[in-house]
């Protein structure tokens, strides 16, 4: 397997299996990167997100916003793979995050001009594009000594600003199916932890940010 990419696992939520929105990506074990992950998942569990985001000590910057990049793309899929069945063409005819934002997508490359499609589509269009840019060797580097090229920060900006977006459609149009599902505290976990990191690192602007900026703040109010 080349990069980051790995296998399609079946993602089970409890104990009902929900099906793959898009395959899983993984980080080679015995890499460098598998050891940050682990390190991540380490840190996290000790229940302090604000410690949990913070480059460890010595670590590259860019390597560490590598593996939490491709790590926030497979709980983000993990998380609207949950919802597919409710997130339809008929449901969510225009990609939004409440009646005051809608996203139009253009990837810069095979559309440039940003079009107006169902969130379903967006989200798709969205995924695949982020999952050639892990995939991509030259942008996302998985062997040890390979350089982040000169533009990574803001390739790997783009692809978080972009992330957020299926996290605002899931809040604002699709939570009722995820507290129905029970997911709620799963998804409350999985957003939290990815303010908190875009934060530590100034990566997504605040306005970008402002249909969720309610819940952020609430977020950060209950902190520990």
């Amino acid at each position: 397997a080349k990069g980051l990419t790995g296998n399609v696992f079946p993602l089970v939520s409890g104990s009902r299996s929900s099906k793959t929105f898009k395959p899983k990506k993984n980080i080679p074990e015995g890499s460098h990167q598998y050891e940050l992950l682990k390190h991540a998942e380490a840190t996290l569990g000790s229940g302090n997100l604000r410690q949990a985001v913070m480059l460890p000590e010595g670590e590259d910057l860019n390597e560490w916003i590598a593996v939490n990049t491709v790590d926030f793309f497979n709980q983000i899929n993990m998380l609207y793979g949950t919802i597919t069945e409710f997130c339809t063409e008929a449901s969510c005819p225009v990609m939004s995050a409440g009646p005051r934002y809608e996203y139009h997508w253009a990837d810069g490359t095979n559309i440039k001009k940003p079009i107006k499609c169902s969130a379903p589509k967006y989200i798709d269009y969205l995924m695949t594009w982020v999952q050639d840019q892990l995939d991509d060797e030259t942008l996302f580097p998985s062997k040890i000594g390979v350089p982040f090229p000169k533009n990574f920060m803001s390739v790997a900006k783009t692809i978080l600003k972009r992330l957020f977006r299926v996290y605002a459609h899931i809040y604002h149009q699709h939570f009722d199916s995820v507290m129905r599902l029970q997911e709620e505290a799963h998804l409350n976990t999985s957003f939290k932890h990815f303010i908190f990191f875009v934060q530590e690192f100034n990566l997504i602007d605040r306005r970008e940010l402002a249909p969720l900026q309610e819940l952020i703040e609430k977020l950060g109010s209950k902190d520990r």
